[in-house]
């Protein structure tokens, strides 16, 4: 969007001149002007629509409910359409009817007629629904269902086999050109989908009528196509090409990693394939750099919690333990650890199945059990690297467990996961692999506990007063209540319905206190523990989901779904 609009926006007293200055100054890094200012709440979508429409005389369009014909949309380009910032809805006669947000593109409107060779004409639509239209129509997902249709039309006339379309390309992965062969098209449109809606993983499902794809998006899946059985073989074999898997090999599973380039930044698919009853099924984990969020003060972190484990990392040696489930966010939490560590006057090294993401400064070793480099044998080897911070990506039994003790009482800071439910199990857990009290006692720093929980869609926030009560069960006082934010989402295009998007952590933060030293050496129990710890102040998962559901970051529902107490 122009500066001319925010200015004229600042002038007719829509926004205020700090609002516009600010807006400015998010232009320098990166943002868009009006984007900025809708999502800041300083102006409305409705609102600005209304005006603009007023201002400039044109009639405004609800893109939401209108369906443009392919042929419509063939006559802008993709990379044009985001250039010019317009979407073409309609032809009447020798006219192209475009949406568009920012009418003050008079020029990119005059572009626009020498390309179509057509009388081009405006209409305006807000953000947003130029946003869904443009993800809609130029997606991939308008590329997948094209790229099916394409390949039924050539089955038919051609009697083609599907897998000898399966060839081995450089990947685009903004949509492949019409000369692709319909496989490579949709595959490409596949990946591409998975990362623009910001995916964690995609899943490509065999079943005997269809091949079902979907993304797990905030920890939930959904479907976004269903490939026809004949294309099942083809896409297995492209998407197995690119990970350098073999092929001919369909009986046992396989890893691999796929490397791409999306909109300038790279993006790695880690990939694993695993033979079912109707072929084989593959899962790509999505591993984008960018997407790692390093910054203590957005990864969901309350202030003593976050002092609590800033010491623990900081201490000159000790054993450092981050614990959850699966998926919960625990290696994101020690890279960001490792992030604050990285200095040229330590030595940092990890040991990870597998090495995720790539770090400068990091020394980090790939696990291959194939020829016996596990993680007790790798960290054994660590030991004689002269280091001075290590990574232990988990320890999963008594041998790893017993080195990354010895490391930790023989001057070095260890870091580590566990998949314990809470902080205080992690203790029990340790001395139930077989390492004694006393050396649990001595090594051990700080226990972090940590869940992820989806958070309420800022395009569709609204008050949640009916959630009070509830609340109020789980020990909410109603002093707490008074400068509370409770709310809900009611479902908007940009959540896809369902009044959640985006994910924060929550924390439990075990400070090892002496008195807590002194109960495991008398062998206490999990729940004897567990309330010393929380007569010491501890908070607890769910008492740190409830904090967020105050400050109006997410739902009791979510909260209650994700934590457990006794």
């Amino acid at each position: 969007m122009s500066r001319q609009l925010v200015e004229l926006l600042a002038k007719e007293k829509l926004i205020t001149q700090p609002q516009m200055n600010e807006s400015i100054e998010a232009n320098k890094s990166g943002k868009d002007f009006l984007r900025f200012l809708i999502e800041k709440k300083y102006v409305s979508e409705s609102r600005l629509l209304y005006f603009l429409g007023q201002k400039f005389s044109l009639p405004s369009v609800n893109l939401d409910k209108f369906n443009i014909k392919p042929e419509v949309i063939q006559k802008i380009p993709v990379d044009l359409a985001r250039k010019t910032r317009s979407i073409p809805i309609q032809i009447n006669r020798d006219t192209l009817i475009v949406a568009i947000y920012d009418p003050t593109q008079v020029s990119s409107i005059e572009d626009l007629k020498f390309v179509v060779k057509l009388n081009v004409e405006a209409v305006l639509t807000t953000p947003s629904a130029f946003d869904s239209a443009l993800h809609k129509y130029y997606g991939g997902a308008a590329s997948v269902g094209s790229a099916i249709e394409s390949f039924k039309k050539e089955n038919k006339e051609e009697g083609s086999s599907g897998v000898d379309l399966v060839q081995v390309h450089d990947i685009d992965a903004g949509g492949s050109s019409a000369q692709d062969a319909p496989v490579i098209q949709l595959v490409n449109g596949i990946l591409a989908e998975t990362i623009r809606r910001k995916a964690s993983d995609l899943h490509a499902e065999p079943y005997e009528t269809k091949m079902r794809i979907r993304v797990r998006i905030d920890g939930v899946l959904y479907e976004i196509a269903q490939v026809p059985p004949e294309m099942r073989r083809a896409v297995v074999a492209r998407l197995k090409i690119m990970a350098r898997m073999d092929i001919a090999e369909t009986r046992i599973p396989q890893d691999g990693r796929i490397k791409l380039k999306f909109e300038g930044k790279d993006v790695d698919f880690r990939a694993n394939s695993i033979p079912t009853l109707y072929g084989e099924k593959l899962v790509l984990r999505v591993l984008s750099k960018g997407a790692v969020q390093l910054d203590f003060s957005k990864l969901g972190f309350e202030k003593g919690a976050l002092e609590i484990f800033q010491k623990g990392f900081n201490a000159p040696n000790g054993l450092l333990l981050v614990t959850g489930p699966t998926g919960s966010g625990k290696t994101t939490t020690l890279y960001s650890a490792l992030a604050e560590l990285n200095k040229t006057t330590d030595n940092l090294s990890t040991v990870e199945d597998p090495v995720e993401y790539n770090f400068e400064g990091i020394n980090q070793t790939q696990i291959n059990k194939d020829v016996g480099l596990t993680f007790a044998n790798a960290l054994r080897a660590l030991l004689r690297q002269d280091p001075d911070v290590i990574l232990v990506g988990e320890i999963r039994d008594f041998e790893t467990a017993e080195v990354a003790i010895h490391a930790a009482l023989t001057g070095h800071l260890v870091l580590s996961t566990l998949h314990t439910n809470d902080s205080i199990s992690t203790i029990t857990r340790l001395v139930n692999m077989g390492i004694e009290p006393f050396l649990v006692v001595a090594s051990v720093n700080t226990i972090v506990a940590q869940r992820l929980l989806r958070t309420i869609c800022s395009g569709c926030r609204v008050d949640d007063k009916a959630s009070i009560p509830e609340l109020m069960k789980y020990g909410v006082t109603k002093e707490e209540l008074k400068d509370a934010k409770v709310s809900k989402g009611s479902g908007c295009a940009q959540c896809n319905q369902s009044g959640m998007k985006g994910r924060v952590a929550i924390y439990e933060v075990l400070d090892f206190s002496p008195a807590l030293k002194e109960m495991v050496l008398r062998g206490a129990s999990a729940i004897d523990l567990k309330k010393q710890a929380i007569q010491e102040n501890l908070k607890t998962l769910r008492m740190s989901g409830i904090t967020k559901v105050l400050e109006g970051r997410t739902t009791l529902g979510e909260v209650l779904t994700a934590t457990v107490e006794d």
